[in-house]
């Protein structure tokens, strides 16, 4: 296994790949390994896509405006019985 140094990583890189590896929950090296291995075609991209910017809205809601969702969402939880006949 070879040893490589990579130089003129700047401060924007170095921060995009520390916060990349902090949220994968590993290691800045295991992340410019995983890059490297996509980018060369040596494996594939994982196609799973996490979105989080919907994220500040969770838990947001009071009781009375959960109710309000809930009775205006009903309807859909009824099972139209002449359709799957």
């Amino acid at each position: 296994m070879s040893t490589m140094t990579i130089r003129g990583i700047d401060e924007e890189m170095a921060k995009i790949l520390k916060e990349t590896a902090r949220k994968e929950g590993i290691s800045v090296n295991a992340t410019l390994l995983k890059i490297l291995r996509e980018s060369l075609g040596i494996e594939k991209k994982k196609r799973i896509v996490i979105h989080h910017d919907l994220d500040h809205l969770a838990g947001t809601w009071s009781e009375r405006e959960h109710k309000e969702f809930q009775k205006r969402i009903a309807h859909f939880e009824k099972v139209d019985e002449e359709m799957w006949r």
